[in-house]
């Protein structure tokens, strides 16, 4: 499984962006294009906006304030302090800084939704956003101010800021910076909004949507993973694999069951380990569900991904703005600036990683626990009540599992009115990233630590061997930690695995054994 993208440019306007390119971009710093149909498509968007402009009824966004307060109409002199004075209002996140990735991806999308023409924003402006991006200033974000509704108003609303060089950003170097200096610096000139600019800049649904791009990719990474650490502990525990077997599988025909079962039966092929116990001798007629029930849970958030997949597609497809310009020119409110479909599948997203982490957590717990480890010493250690072993690692473990339990109540089930009662009903989508976020950070270090203990199982059942994806895996371990033997310190060693399994070692390593995991 490839952890690597290439830094080429992304086209903005040959079709929507796509998962990969925000990836790119967020991670990978790809540089952005305007194509040239998108030019063409924003300038005659542009125009309907600028005909719209002179004319004396209310345009919602053009002629009139915004929210509760459209009803006001607005003269022609006072059209720019109007968008001004909206980005300069609706900047008022708080809290801690959002990651530089978030602010990147949600800055792509925004700027897609913008090629499509159907903002009315100017060509002039649309160019410059993408100069952030290729010149890597980035606007500084903080962690509250969207309810997912009306767009992610705040977050959006400081990279609008940073665009009219007010504000604050982190430059290419990192240095937190006013805007108006790394402007400067860049050889940049401010943008002075226009006619609806200011609201077409910050009503979408890109924050959220961002983050459960990223999310997905990580997704992707770690449900391998989770099958690779189910596989280890299934063997450092002496337990079947025959529970895995294609024709059992089949008959409950999910499709993500039978991806992770089907990485299992490849990755504890030839196990010298499993042999050992395939013998008349043997009494234990099934294991308990933790080690038997692994491609079900797994395979459960897989298909989970797949469904939140379908959404995220749908949402990078969409035009999301208010009032938007339909094709036959006409500019309509509309409310598809609605975070509901987003926020509801990064709160499923959350639940289905509890799971995972959950289950991974009761297989740790199992190898150390020397009532049901199978003749492995007490929580692993060297010398059980001089040593330790990893004991306390399980209870990092078991901590991390709590908190993503909490992670997992859903944020979009929850809603609270604002801007005076005219935004009544909110998705509290950004929320749900957030927290997702931070779940699969979670999800991360609970495998680490499960792939950490089984490593050190599969060592201690030595002489036999464990198959070769497992033992690929191990070995992989053993690069940056040392076997079993006395207590050392643990967290350098957790976070080791942690990093290798962000970096794609844990599945390449298995993947090069055994073939192309699911």
């Amino acid at each position: 499984m490839s952890t690597t993208f290439s830094v080429a440019p992304v086209e903005v306007g040959a079709g929507p962006v796509t998962a990969a390119d925000v990836v790119a971009v967020a991670r990978h710093d790809a540089p952005v294009t305007l194509t040239a149909s998108a030019l063409d498509a924003i300038a005659a968007g542009r125009d309907v906006v600028e005909e719209l402009a002179l004319d004396d009824a209310p345009h919602y966004g053009i002629s009139t304030g915004f929210g509760a307060l459209a009803t006001r109409h607005i003269p022609a002199e006072r059209r720019a302090a109007l968008q001004a004075s909206l980005i300069r209002s609706h900047a008022a996140g708080s809290g801690a800084q959002v990651e530089r990735e978030v602010v990147r991806a949600l800055m792509l999308l925004r700027l897609s939704t913008i090629a499509t023409g159907r903002t009315g924003v100017r060509p002039v402006t649309a160019t410059r956003y993408a100069d952030l991006l290729n010149h890597h200033i980035t606007p500084i974000v903080y962690e509250y101010g969207s309810l997912g509704c009306s767009g992610d108003l705040a977050p959006l609303a400081h990279c609008a800021l940073a665009l009219t060089g007010e504000g604050e950003v982190h430059d290419a170097d990192g240095i937190r910076r006013p805007a108006a200096e790394a402007l400067a610096a860049a050889h940049l000139t401010p943008v002075t909004l226009a006619e609806k600019e200011g609201l077409a800049l910050i009503n979408g649904t890109d924050g959220m949507l961002g983050q459960l791009i990223l999310a997905l990719h990580d997704l992707d990474l770690l449900l391998t993973t989770a099958d690779i650490a189910a596989a280890m502990s299934v063997e450092a525990a002496l337990g079947t694999d025959a529970v895995f077997s294609d024709d059992l599988i089949r008959l409950r025909p999910h499709p993500g069951q039978a991806a992770a079962a089907a990485n299992l039966r490849a990755l504890l092929a030839e196990s010298a380990i499993m042999a050992s116990h395939r013998t008349p001798d043997c009494t234990r007629v099934q294991d308990a569900y933790a080690l038997r029930c692994s491609p079900q849970v797994h395979g459960a958030a897989r298909d989970t991904v797949e469904h939140a997949r379908g959404v995220a597609e749908r949402e990078l497809a969409a035009v999301i703005d208010n009032p938007v310009i339909t094709a036959d020119g006409r500019v309509e409110s509309n409310g598809n600036f609605h975070g509901a479909p987003v926020g509801y599948v990064l709160d499923f997203l959350a639940i289905a990683v509890a799971d995972v982490a959950g289950i991974a957590e009761r297989r740790t717990d199992r190898l150390l626990d020397v009532a049901r480890n199978q003749g492995l010493p007490a929580f692993l250690a060297d010398d059980p009540g001089v040593d330790s072993g990893h004991m306390i690692a399980q209870y990092t473990s078991a901590g991390i599992v709590s908190e993503l339990k909490r992670l997992a109540v859903p944020s979009s089930v929850d809603s609270i009115p604002s801007s005076a009662m005219q935004e009544d009903h909110v998705s509290m989508g950004w929320a749900g990233a957030r927290k997702l976020r931070r779940a699969v950070d979670g999800l991360t270090r609970v495998l680490a630590i499960e792939i950490l203990t089984a490593a050190r199982a599969l060592d201690l059942r030595m002489p036999l061997t464990p198959a070769p994806g497992t033992a690929a895996v191990r070995d992989a371990v053993r690069d940056a930690v040392a076997g079993p033997g006395p207590d050392r310190y643990v967290s350098p060693e957790i976070d080791a695995v942690v990093e290798r399994i962000r970096a794609g070692v844990i599945t390449t390593a298995a993947a090069d054994v055994v073939g192309a995991l699911r």
